[in-house]
């Protein structure tokens, strides 16, 4: 999620720099003791040697008691930031990212009659493990990778967290997790040669191996059939992996230039075109990447892979300046073709024995183009539309991986301008995308989105290699809607002690791709927000004590939220203030 959080008035900007000497604090105003306790969220209990200090003031901090309890004396009154860091613990203000001494900062304002302040940290959790081979071999250094699940854009998703290799015992151990959901597997592994090395160039295929597969715990070969680890507060989870012996296959493909075309690869060839190599990617046959290795082999001219059991398919793309494939023209309906490009991909089995004399024919793919247009509304002084050169700079689009997970890194991808009212989403290898919006222009928020009949806010938008892109649409409006968001007069005064901060999600009843931030309202900033430039419509309001990864999606996921939000409606053009329903703390 791209919100910013504990952003800082100016006042505590300054509170913040660090005093060298006692008579200069001094100066700075009245001082004031401090007191108060630390205490373990999951249980209420007390906690002992917590770290409590005061940011830029490196001789101010305390460690608390066998109580928890602990006291700072000669703080200066006014607005103090405050961190609290224990080993093993983590700040439940923080973000829910995993490390040790996981901190956030408090906001606290010092007073000569300070009540006493209570600071709460939350346990880490782990998971532990050990993985034993079938043969009994010692399974020592094998790869164990973690997933966790996370909110982005609205939608759960999971991404690669971190990955361990097993001690000599075959033992790994996951540590400093907060909580939340999470599954775990293995890297294949050749039985003489780690799973990267599959197949040594010039070998021609005809390597045969045994190995061992990738596994998700317990026993499943795809993360939808993977057990979900979910943690709590402190949970140390155990989730062993049994690792088979079975035949890893040979598979060779070879690669075809565009029809009428011709195509130089590899370091053998010759000319402009010299150490061009594709990029080979397997996945499996929902287009998920799969952690098995693919290369091209500059000796037989083929793509190579050793693979255990199992249907996959193979994608290629080759990247170049002058490739020699087919000229192709622009079509206005399908948008500019790409020379620059070359992608092909084929699909087979894996069934006991090598796969030999598969073909991928290359072709040069066309861009999938998001128009932009400008739609004149109340607001709009004169003219039609908005100058056109002001359109691609108003407005980002992004993409993330549709599925359950993506093994490799990079989440998302952001679309390229394509001219002043133009995106290219064109993405290889093909696969299955949400379709993410974020309009930043002055006075311009988010229209329809018209894709051919496809609703992107509930259906991907698919890539392929074959068939013609899909047409789209989007439409910036200018009559855009002002919401002003105001906390309760009771939680809104300065007040000695901790401030309370408010994160705020503004949702839309509408189906949208706009991306939805979560706003930071507190009291040092006036207990206010006003959030500009939203499209007009039907909104619900959720407000939470502390951060936190909102599934704003997934109908069901806000269904199980505590309120049900406050509904708002916006008019065109039009300006709303709603006092928020806060929750306790």
């Amino acid at each position: 999620m791209g919100f910013a959080l504990f952003l800082l008035a100016p006042a505590l900007l300054a509170a913040q720099q660090p005093e060298d000497s006692t008579p200069a604090r001094a100066a700075a105003g009245p001082l004031a003791a401090v007191h108060g306790v630390v205490l373990n969220s999951a249980n209420g209990q007390p906690l002992a040697r917590a770290l409590v200090r005061i940011e830029g003031d490196a001789a101010n901090g305390a460690l608390s008691d066998g109580e928890g309890r602990f006291e700072l004396d000669g703080v200066p009154a006014g607005p103090q930031i405050f961190q609290i860091l224990k080993p093993g613990f983590r700040d439940p203000d923080a973000m829910a990212e995993a490390g040790e001494m996981q901190g956030a900062e408090h906001n606290v304002l010092v007073a000569a009659e300070m009540p006493g302040l209570t600071f709460r940290l939350t346990p880490l959790s782990s998971i532990r493990g050990q993985v034993e081979l079938s043969t009994g071999d010692p399974a020592e250094g094998i790869v164990v990778r973690l997933l966790r699940q996370s909110i982005a854009h609205g939608r759960a998703v999971w991404g690669e967290d971190r990955f361990v290799r097993t001690d000599s015992q075959g033992n790994y151990r996951f540590g400093g997790l907060p909580g939340g959901v999470y599954a775990l597997y293995n890297d294949p592994l050749l039985e003489s040669a780690p799973a990267t090395t599959l197949v040594e160039p010039g070998s021609g295929g005809s390597v045969a191996q045994n190995g061992y597969p990738a596994v998700f715990y317990p026993d499943a070969r795809e993360l939808a059939g993977a057990a979900r680890i979910r943690l709590t507060a402190g949970d140390q989870a155990q989730a062993n992996l049994t690792l088979t012996l079975e035949p890893f296959h040979t598979v060779t493909a070879a690669i075809l230039p565009p029809v009428g075309g011709s195509l130089s690869l590899g370091a053998g060839s010759a000319g402009e075109n010299a150490g061009a190599f594709p990029a080979p990617q397997l996945l499996d046959t929902e287009n998920h990447y799969l952690p098995y290795d693919a290369h091209y082999d500059d000796a037989t001219r083929t793509v190579q892979a050793t693979l255990p059991d199992g249907t996959y398919t193979l994608a290629v793309v080759v990247r170049g300046n002058s490739l020699g494939g087919v000229p192709a023209e622009a079509d206005p309906a399908q948008g500019s073709p790409h020379p620059n490009y070359l992608v092909g991909s084929t699909q087979f089995s894996v069934a006991g024995q090598a796969v030999r004399n598969l073909q991928i024919p290359l072709f040069t793919p066309h861009s999938s183009l998001l128009r932009l247009r400008a739609q004149r509304g109340l607001s709009s002084g004169q003219g039609n539309a908005f100058p056109a050169p002001e359109l691609g700079v108003a407005l980002r689009v992004s993409l993330g991986y549709a599925g359950e997970y993506r093994m490799q890194a990079g989440e998302e991808k952001t679309a390229v301008n394509a001219g002043p009212d133009a995106f290219d989403l064109m993405l290889a290898p093909p696969f299955s995308y949400w379709v993410y919006t974020l309009v930043y222009g002055k006075g311009l928020c988010a229209g329809t989105f018209d894709a051919n009949g496809l609703n992107l806010a509930r259906e991907p938008l698919v890539l392929s290699f074959t068939g013609s892109p899909t047409p789209m649409e989007f439409t910036l409006r200018d009559d855009c809607a002002r919401l002003t968001l105001s906390l309760p007069s009771s939680v809104a005064a300065l007040t000695p002690g901790i401030e309370p901060v408010y994160i705020v999600y503004v949702v839309p009843d509408f189906d949208t791709t706009e991306q939805v931030q979560g706003a930071t309202v507190r009291p040092t900033s006036g207990g206010v927000v006003t959030l500009e430039a939203l499209t007009p419509g039907n909104y619900h309001v959720y407000t939470f004590a502390s951060p936190r990864e909102l599934e704003y999606r997934n109908p069901a996921a806000l269904a199980q939220l505590p309120t049900g939000g406050q509904a708002v409606t916006l008019t065109p053009g039009g300006t709303e203030n709603l006092l928020l329903e806060v929750p306790e703390r």
